[in-house]
């Protein structure tokens, strides 16, 4: 960031506070608006993306005390003094001009204007605005051992994008995976329970910082490859467990697998139609969050191919039940 940015640009503007707002309403504005201009919140939105940008650097001059000070009296010194303006000027001819403001306050002699005796020269090598500010901002050297004005101060690594696809039970499990970003190779920590599509944002594993300022983020994106049997939801697990019309339709108690290796014995109701859940308390996956449960679905598995004794049996089924109609009130409710 220029020098000429902090004449031009009002922070506390662009933070939406007073300058008299202390640290933490100055904290709070940032975060509010750094959530809502985030560039994962507006996804190819260049206006948004701009005012993060801009929120970023008002909120790296005003949350630092010292910056903030030398913010404020070069904005007071400029709106209450001499404005300006490109000409020297005289008394009367609408006040001294830039060399004029700063003749004084950087050490230029009786603070006369440009060329005058005891004044400071600008141009001619003299050097620009930021070598005049320099002395009273620091800065890196510059050419000819002259220190150049730092006035952004550290400033933070750009964030980092990776892809993960994980194996369906290390999803469930979590553990470390390997990563490489921009030739550099890293083990990232992957969290019990992530689902297909998540994003993980990982602290301080993207770009370095500048100026001592702190690295970016990493942004994994996961895709989960399918397990055959169980499905994730959160912590909660899932599965399909097909059963039989008898089972289905007289009650059962069955055996459902479960993600651990094991099993559990699980009792289907009478009369229970394929889609109905049945929850296992305790026997989901376990996150810092908790453990969650398994959501067995029934499903009633309809043989491609009878025997004739099971033909028999579904016919005489079928004439007993002749006068219940499963498709009842369907075409009225279709109909509304």
């Amino acid at each position: 960031m220029s020098g000429q940015d902090w004449l031009e640009k009002d922070f506390y503007a662009m933070l939406g506070v007073p300058k008299d707002a202390d640290d933490a309403a100055i904290k709070k504005a940032y975060r509010k608006q750094a959530r809502a201009y985030h560039p994962d919140q507006n996804p190819g939105d260049a206006k948004a993306e701009a005012k993060f940008k801009e929120i970023g650097e008002a909120y790296a001059v005003l949350s630092d005390g010292e910056q903030r000070k030398q913010y404020d009296g070069l904005r007071a010194m400029a709106g209450g003094g001499p404005r300006f303006t490109a000409g020297t000027g005289g008394p009367g001819a609408g006040g001294g001009s830039f060399e004029d403001l700063f003749g004084g306050v950087f050490g230029g002699g009786q603070g006369g204007p440009a060329g005058a005796p005891g004044g400071t020269r600008f141009g001619g090598g003299g050097g620009g605005f930021e070598d005049i500010l320099s002395g009273m901002f620091g800065g890196a050297a510059g050419p000819g051992g002259r220190r150049r004005a730092g006035f952004g101060g550290p400033e933070q690594g750009a964030d980092l994008t990776a892809t993960l696809t994980l194996p369906f039970r290390f999803a469930v499990e979590g553990g470390e995976m390997p990563v490489s970003v921009e030739g550099r190779s890293m083990k990232v920590r992957i969290p019990a329970g992530v689902r297909d599509g998540q994003r993980i944002r990982l602290r301080g594993k993207g770009r370095p910082g500048q100026g001592g300022g702190p690295a970016g983020d990493l942004v994994v994106s996961i895709t989960v490859t399918p397990h055959p049997v169980f499905t994730l939801e959160g912590t909660t697990l899932g599965v399909t467990v097909p059963v039989t019309f008898a089972e289905a339709a007289l009650g059962a108690t069955i055996t459902v697998p479960t993600f651990d290796g094991g099993s559990v014995r699980v009792r289907v109701p009478e009369g229970s139609p394929s889609g109905k859940r049945l929850r296992v308390r305790g026997k989901g996956i376990t996150t810092s969050a908790g453990t969650g449960d398994l959501i067995v679905t029934v499903e009633v598995a309809v043989p491609e191919r009878l025997t004739d004794a099971a033909r028999s049996a579904v016919e005489a089924f079928a004439a007993a039940t002749a006068e219940a109609d499963p498709r009842a009130g369907l075409a009225a409710a279709a109909a509304q």
